[in-house]
């Protein structure tokens, strides 16, 4: 008879996927409300359970070794695919998680909640924003709202797991009565009096708009950039400058009076936010409904982005 295989706790698996994303054993005891010598000894359980050492350890870090390495691998797809059976099996009455840009949840997301409460009220929503660039797929969501600099096929029609929000579409922005202390421009030459506002660290919005428009190189302007669209908006809102942003994002603002289109065309892009729907949000309950809720904002449509 084959000897019974006996696996290390998942406790200690948890463990040893908090202290290698956390580079130390302070942080991985806070999160799991443990001590630091209880988290230790779920690490020496597993050091002991393989036969070789796990992490490498200092006076101010540690580090996975080789075998380190393996055994997080394999415990980040154990973990994953326990949470999505428990899901399955036994669905709870959850939020529906959704991880998204500031900018975004601010500016188009907020002003549509009402909305979607008073149809949905046995529903709720989880928002996550991040003030970074780029929306990180990593972590526990059931969807992410996300930027393509380029519209694409979904891989698989069949089964969508793409909802196409809206379109970009880039315009100039500004304070409706004075800039940099000037009056507002009304042409690409009196642009040039003025510091152009990016919302991007990249800067490529304003040097896309400028070339369809048939402006100077971006190079020859006065700049403030920030990462985030709601800082450029705001800025440009306080008479700082021009700023470079997306149509959809500053409507409200538009309707409110807050911000004016001072001159030029609204450029479409080949840009394009999306619902991503994860495998948790596949499993969710509430899927269809909010899903549907989603795809009546903007005339998204399913199965593309």
């Amino acid at each position: 008879m084959d000897k019974l295989y006996r696996p290390p706790s998942i406790g200690a698996l948890q463990a040893l996927l908090l202290v290698a994303e956390s580079d130390n054993f302070t942080e991985a005891a806070e999160k799991l409300h443990l001590t630091q010598s209880a988290v230790s000894r779920k690490i020496q359980q597993l050091e002991s359970h393989y036969g070789v050492p796990l992490f490498v350890r200092n006076s101010r870090s540690v580090q996975l070794t080789r075998q380190g390495k393996e055994v997080l691998e394999v415990t980040r797809k154990i973990l994953d695919e326990l949470q999505t059976l428990d899901e399955r099996i036994s669905p709870r009455d959850r939020p529906f998680r959704i991880r998204i840009f500031v900018s975004l949840a601010v500016r188009w997301l907020l002003p549509r909640l009402t909305d979607f409460y008073a149809r949905h009220p046995d529903l709720s929503l989880s928002i996550e924003t991040v003030a970074t660039e780029v929306v990180d797929p990593s972590g526990h969501c059931d969807a992410y709202i996300l930027y393509l600099p380029e519209a694409r096929e979904e891989p698989t029609p069949e089964s969508p797991t793409f909802l196409r929000l809206f379109d970009e579409i880039l315009v100039p922005v500004c304070a409706p009565f004075s800039v940099d202390n000037k009056p507002l421009p009304g042409s690409l030459e009196a642009l040039a009096q003025h510091t152009l506002i990016h919302g991007s660290t990249g800067q490529h919005e304003w040097s896309i708009w400028l070339k369809a428009n048939g402006g100077s190189a971006a190079k020859n302007y006065k700049h403030i950039t920030f990462n985030l669209d709601e800082l450029a908006m705001n800025a440009a809102a306080r008479g700082l400058g021009v700023a470079m942003t997306d149509l959809t994002l500053a409507q409200e603002s538009i309707n409110r009076g807050d911000l004016v289109i001072p001159f030029g065309t609204p450029l479409k892009t080949k840009g394009v936010y999306v619902l991503w729907l994860q495998t948790a949000g596949a499993l969710h309950p509430g899927r269809q409904r909010i899903l549907q809720w989603f795809a009546e904002q903007e005339g998204g449509a399913l199965g593309k982005a």
